[in-house]
């Protein structure tokens, strides 16, 4: 199962904007991905899905949205895998964290083999809301109406709320709204604990307390609220080596005085970080692989069964990672920034890009099935082929690019807010698309100035000289 998820509310950023950010992971190395505008005309109105042929009619009012799914040629055998995006109105969605459960929860709702999933839930949902709420109430009716064939996790943001949604079973769910001064990192297992089902920052299913009441889930008979983990969650084995490890991580990065476990299954769900949160703790955090820790491949500190004995976050199947920002302190035409990597992340460099905007910069919109290198996400792989054959020889060129493409966008992100705070209509569109132009050249130029540095490191290494 792959995929890691974090999100932050508005009081726990230094700039006050609410993140939504998830790696995509996927089954082996290879899974091109593109990042694109889905204008109205563009998007369906009778949906169906590839996966298992389910058909939906959609509304006829969709907004312009953007989106990270497959490429045209794989999304034909596949489906969209729309993944990441945010709309017209400033909303955000990421689908989806796929999560676990247990077989007293599949023994009572079982899964729907023709019930929506992650192939569809950004096509269904995202170009219809205007609110992250709003996100929650329309996927709630999906599930509802429809089922799901899997157990996922789903995150939306506005400016002012982030929700995090998880389902249960084949047609239940909870969502629960993350307070604005916390955070939350969710590892591919249920991720929600203390729930209480009259609170008005929390919502789910119409008849899912009873179902817990009647069929005896409270396995903590507390009578002090639920603990939904204990209740709809796992406890495997394999929970310990591939799923809490990844939340200990994070939650040591930002609340090290809290000194937690990496076996521990009872982390909270929702911290208070020990600093405000930036756009690079998060990205540190979803490239990680327990860095200063015995469990780090790359390490010496450990011994070879410690170096591999959790599943890392960055790892050589990140397909690409999304921070989903939604800033306050700029007009609403500005605030969407979808900040973007593709490929293995402990070899990738971010990049921000405006939302409200007609058209994706070609390095990031027109990836190749195949190797071209032209493509960041082919580009991303070169770097992580190379590199991890010798990670401590290139990774002074891996840190210098990674910091300089964020500062370059966080620069021309500067600018760009300052030049078009007065814009509108055409003269807007035209100012935020060449500054995502010119945001996408400087992460390429950055990229391929790194990779020359690694090929002339490596060059001198080479085996075959006299």
């Amino acid at each position: 199962m792959p995929c890691t998820t974090i999100l932050a509310g508005k009081k726990a950023t230094a700039d006050g904007s609410t993140l939504v950010a998830r790696n995509e992971d996927f089954g082996h190395a290879f899974n091109p991905k593109r990042f694109i505008v889905v204008e109205p005309d563009q998007q369906p109105r009778q949906y169906q899905s590839v996966t298992n042929k389910a058909q939906f009619d959609l509304p006829a009012n969709p907004m312009r949205y953007t989106a990270v799914p497959e490429i045209p040629s794989v999304a034909k055998k596949m489906g969209i895998w729309g993944e990441a995006g945010i709309n017209a109105a400033n909303v955000t969605m990421s689908a989806t964290e796929t999560s676990t459960t247990n077989s007293r929860v599949l023994g009572i709702d079982p899964l729907v083999k023709q019930g929506v999933g992650e192939e569809d839930l950004v096509t269904l949902v995202l170009p219809y809301i205007h609110s992250a709420r709003e996100g929650v109430q329309l996927l709630g009716k999906y599930l509802r109406k429809y089922g799901t064939y899997e157990s996922n996790g789903v995150a939306f943001s506005d400016k002012d709320e982030v929700w995090y949604m998880e389902t249960i079973g084949g047609h239940h769910w909870i969502a629960q709204r993350i307070p604005d001064d916390c955070y939350v990192v969710a590892p591919n297992w249920f991720a929600v604990t203390d729930f209480d089902f009259q609170s008005a920052d929390t919502m789910a299913s119409d008849d899912l307390e009873q179902l817990i009441i009647d069929h005896h889930l409270d396995i903590d008979g507390s009578g002090d609220g639920y603990n939904l983990r204990h209740i709809f969650g796992s406890h495997n084995d394999s929970d310990y080596r591939y799923n809490i490890p990844r939340q200990w991580y994070v939650q040591r990065l930002f609340n090290p005085s809290a000194d937690p476990q990496p076996d521990d299954p009872d982390m909270p769900f929702a911290r208070q970080p020990e600093h405000l949160l930036t756009i690079e703790d998060v990205k540190y955090a979803l490239s990680s692989h327990y860095q200063h820790t015995p469990y780090d491949p790359y390490s010496d500190l450990g011994t070879p069964a410690q170096q591999h004995a959790f599943r890392p976050i960055g790892l050589q199947r990140n397909s690409e990672i999304h921070i989903l920002q939604i800033r306050s302190d700029v007009p609403a035409k500005l605030a969407g920034i979808c900040w973007l990597a593709f490929g293995p992340n402990a070899y990738n460099a971010l990049a921000p890009f405006y939302t409200n905007v007609e058209d994706t910069p070609a390095a990031y919109r027109d990836t190749k099935e195949h190797y071209d290198i032209n493509n960041m996400y082919w580009m991303t792989h070169t770097l992580a082929t190379i590199g991890d054959e010798h990670p401590k020889r290139y990774e002074a060129a891996i840190e210098e690019m990674k910091q300089n493409t964020i500062a370059a966008g966080r620069h021309i992100l500067l600018t760009t807010d300052k030049a078009a705070a007065e814009l509108d209509g055409d003269q807007l569109q035209a100012k935020l698309g060449a500054a995502n132009d010119q945001t996408a050249q400087q992460a390429y130029a950055l990229a391929m100035k790194c990779l020359g540095s690694m090929v002339e490191t490596g060059s001198l290494q080479i085996r075959l000289n006299f």
